[in-house]
């Protein structure tokens, strides 16, 4: 059965190709810092988004219209899978990603619920013998259960933590089974809303924990993906625990958890959190623990997690200064975890979206690989720092310097000469290499 009848595959066809489901810029197999376009770029297909989302929100029903809708439970959910190979067939897309509440229908007990997981699971692997889409990462949803209200592993009740363990051992297990490349922690009701109501330590004691036994079950299974954290800042918690990738890093050093993490990082949420894209992109690199990547956008004018498919190119650009500096993302990818607006109903608009994003990135990883290769950035920046190459900067640098010895040096300054920043200048330089690198593909 097919459930993409209007769409026969999308390839590359060049700037010029006026064909809305065609890539205009992203070649597979056109050469970014000396790989393959698809093999640096490693993009996904969220599962939830792409297959299950409806169109709902806080106002309307659901919108969207999929033909495998007419079925129910497991019929339903064996009808995406049947979908979304179909999907990434015809996008000729790498990797996907998902939660289990994604794949399979919860029952009635949580045995059954690991039935449906089992059973879902397996269809997954046979469709996987033929494809060449393998799993990036799953995780577990716990969130959306009322379970779940006041956490998973930071819940006061310890029925919850229990069961939040059960299920991230069957995620461990589906995994592995499935070949992820990584494992992402779910985040999103790790926090709290009052402090009048919560014992934070116990709370941040008790993740801690809850990551701890993970680890140690991986590898007794033999599990060797790369754990991933996913920062959400105020999705849905005021106070959340793991609010951006600095906060996140500090409670992964308190607990002796660094060497087992990175991060994947998301732009809506860095928007969220009061940051670009960039920044958190870039707290991650130098600190070693850039892992992955939800490539999605927001909307600054609302305060929500909007998941919008990236289009914005000088985003994109910075982002991939980023990720080409980090040597690539590893076994991560850029995952869209962004779904199309609810006005956007056909199916056809899934195909239109990725599109889209995929061809913004590629555009993005151009104008940043110029932007390497040129050091036109970098070399601003190590002149502006350029005092500390020398004399008592080095001194500094090289911790050879204290207070006496800077007092000294301070008390025979006559002048201090500050250099311009020149953000404005180098702004126009940014936009002059997004100019030339859509020029030089029209070329």
């Amino acid at each position: 059965m097919n459930y993409f009848n209007n769409v026969n595959g999308v390839k590359y066809e060049g700037p010029d190709s006026n064909n809305p489901l065609a890539f205009k810029y992203y070649n597979p197999e056109e050469i970014i810092n000396g790989r393959k376009m698809e093999d640096i770029l490693r993009f996904a297909v969220s599962y939830w988004h792409t297959f299950t989302a409806e169109g709902t929100d806080p106002f309307g029903d659901g919108t969207m219209i999929r033909s495998y809708d007419r079925f129910s439970g497991m019929d339903l959910a064996k009808a995406r899978v049947e979908a979304s190979f179909e999907f990434y067939e015809k996008l000729n897309v790498p990797f996907f990603c998902f939660h289990d509440a994604d794949i399979a229908p919860e029952g009635n007990t949580l045995s059954e619920t690991f039935k449906n997981l089992d059973e879902i699971t397996a269809m997954m692997k046979e469709y996987m013998k033929s494809s060449k889409t393998k799993l990036l990462w799953n995780t577990a949803n716990m969130f959306s259960h009322p379970r779940w209200l006041h956490g998973a592993a930071t819940a006061p009740n310890a029925d919850v933590f229990a069961y939040a363990a059960a299920k991230v051992k069957k995620g461990l297990e589906i995994g592995k089974e499935l070949g992820a490349e990584n494992y992402v922690f779910w985040g999103g009701r790790e926090g709290y809303e009052t402090l009048l109501n919560t014992n934070m330590k116990l709370e941040l004691d008790n993740l801690a924990r809850f990551f701890h036994m993970a680890i140690d079950y991986a590898k007794e299974i033999g599990f060797d993906a790369q754990f991933l954290i996913e920062p959400k800042p105020k999705e849905p918690t005021k106070h959340q625990y793991d609010f951006d990738v600095a906060t996140s890093l500090s409670f992964l050093q308190s607990y002796g958890l660094k060497d087992y993490f990175k991060f994947n990082i998301e732009a809506n949420h860095a928007t969220l959190a009061g940051h670009t894209f960039e920044h958190e992109l870039h707290t991650a690199r130098i600190n070693g623990m850039l892992g992955s990547v939800d490539a999605n956008q927001g909307d600054t004018l609302l305060g929500w997690d909007t998941d919008e498919f990236p289009t914005d190119i000088y985003s994109t650009a910075l982002a991939m200064v980023e990720i080409l500096k980090n040597d690539g993302l590893g076994t991560g990818g850029l995952n869209f975890d962004a779904k199309v607006r609810r006005g956007s109903f056909d199916p056809e608009d899934l195909f239109y979206a990725h599109i889209a994003g995929m061809d913004t990135f590629a555009v993005g990883a151009k104008v940043a690989q110029r932007l390497i290769e040129d050091k036109v950035l970098d070399n601003f920046i190590a002149d502006r720092y350029s005092s500390y190459t020398e004399g008592i900067g080095l001194e500094i640098v090289e911790g050879r310097a204290d207070f006496r010895k800077l007092e000294k040096h301070a008390l025979h300054l006559e002048k201090i000469e500050n250099k311009s920043g020149r953000q404005e200048q180098l702004k126009a330089v940014l936009n002059k290499y997004i100019l030339e690198a859509y020029a030089s593909v029209k070329a």
